[in-house]
């Protein structure tokens, strides 16, 4: 079967968004004969018709409206050609990116980017990987990831960072909890809830007031699972502020506001020598602009 020309298409889109072959025609710049000709002819290569027609109205058939996301992907792809061949579409030809993240990170802000690009950046394919912050940088080193999304401190002349966005942390606590505690003395009475014994979130704290003190620490194993213990009055914790911000006088209280935390930044790391760092560059510009969430 031969293949529907770009041009008898870009007709066939046209007029689907106008209802109308007269409008369509002003358009795309021809008159209404040689549009008429254009549908024609894909009608005869797909062997179907694509539009019902009347000397009122114009309207879609079945098989144009199967026909129509599939036309505008193909129009938007075409249109992306020499924005790619010049190097000016950011893209810099297609690409697979083999990207690293925290597992809510991943969920809450990631995920709902990378489902957004599909079809902005379509000749991206990115395959996710969910894992700890030292399981990623393994990964990194051993390059089964092309970059990770972290916070992790690093100084390596390997890499190259991509600042992303600031990462703010809150002590946190049921309100029933957070009653009891008005001073950081009061928190040596209190379980401490963290991923796990190294206190991967409470470092952020600790680091900046290492005299602090409590009862005990219990790893529960993942962000997700600490915010949950807390919530039900097991203990305090230190969350990253933009995964409990919606729950900040609800089923969590902060404690002790003025405490001291670490700065930290999210950042896109990846390889100084990659073959995609102008890929990565400009991925990193998508993650830029959404917030975290």
């Amino acid at each position: 079967m031969p293949l529907p020309s770009l041009e008898s298409l870009r007709c066939f889109v046209a007029i689907a968004h106008r209802s109308s072959f007269r409008r369509a025609a002003e358009h795309v710049g021809v008159t209404p004969t040689a549009l008429s000709q254009r549908i024609r002819q894909l009608e005869d290569q797909l062997g179907e018709r694509v539009f019902d027609r009347t000397s009122r109205s114009v309207k879609l058939t079945a098989a144009g409206r199967r026909l129509l996301p599939h036309a505008e992907t193909l129009l938007e792809q075409a249109a992306r050609v020499g924005p790619i061949v010049r190097g000016e579409s950011g893209d810099e030809g297609p690409a697979t990116i083999r990207l690293g993240t925290r597992f809510e990170l991943g969920i809450s802000w990631v995920v709902p980017i990378v489902a957004e690009l599909r079809g902005r950046r379509p000749l991206w394919k990115i395959e996710l990987y969910f894992g700890s912050g030292a399981d990623l940088l393994g990964r990194l080193r051993a390059q089964k990831l092309d970059a990770i999304v972290t916070s992790a401190p690093i100084a390596d002349a390997r890499w190259l960072a991509e600042v992303l966005h600031p990462e703010a942390y809150v002590l946190v606590a049921s309100e029933s909890i957070a009653a009891d505690i008005r001073t950081p003395e009061d928190l040596a009475r209190h379980v401490l809830v963290d991923i796990s014994a190294e206190l991967p979130l409470a470092r952020y704290m600790l680091s900046a007031s290492p005299s602090m003190t409590f009862a005990e620490v219990w790893p529960c194993g993942s962000s997700a699972a600490v915010e949950a213990m807390v919530g039900r009055g097991l203990g305090v914790a230190v969350l990253p502020r933009h995964t409990v911000q919606d729950k900040l006088g609800g089923p969590l209280t902060e404690l002790l506001p003025d405490l001291p935390f670490l700065a930290e930044t999210f950042r896109l790391l990846f390889e100084a020598d990659s073959p995609l760092e102008p890929q990565l560059r400009a991925l990193a510009d998508e993650l830029r602009a959404v917030p975290l969430r």
